[in-house]
């Protein structure tokens, strides 16, 4: 499910949740609703090539992961994981939930 969220006005932001309900996706703010629901629609268009995957790892030794667009622009982060294998985990689960996840407004 995405859950897309108004913020401060005329600023959105959307997070793609697990059926467990865990944020396995993180949107940047984007400065209306309908360039936030082009990310959404961009998401499920890229999410499952493996090549949009952009996997990296922070300075203190967790792993997270971009999704980029065709054009290489992050459309979305994911948390922060303590093990590679978790990265790769949450990579799948983007690649499971996100092509026909519903989107809800909250």
């Amino acid at each position: 499910m995405f859950e897309l969220k108004n913020k401060e006005g005329s600023s959105y932001h959307f997070t793609l949740k697990a059926k467990n309900g865990q944020v396995i996706l993180s949107s940047e703010v984007y400065n209306s609703k309908a360039a936030a629901t082009n990310g959404i629609e961009s998401v499920q268009k890229n999410c499952v090539e493996d090549g949009r995957y952009e996997r990296k790892t922070a300075k203190d030794g967790r792993f997270y992961f971009n999704l980029k667009a065709s054009n290489g622009q992050v459309i979305g982060s994911s948390q922060m994981y303590s093990s590679e294998s978790g990265m790769e985990n949450g990579i799948n689960s983007v690649k499971e939930n996100a092509p026909g996840a519903d989107t809800k407004e909250v």
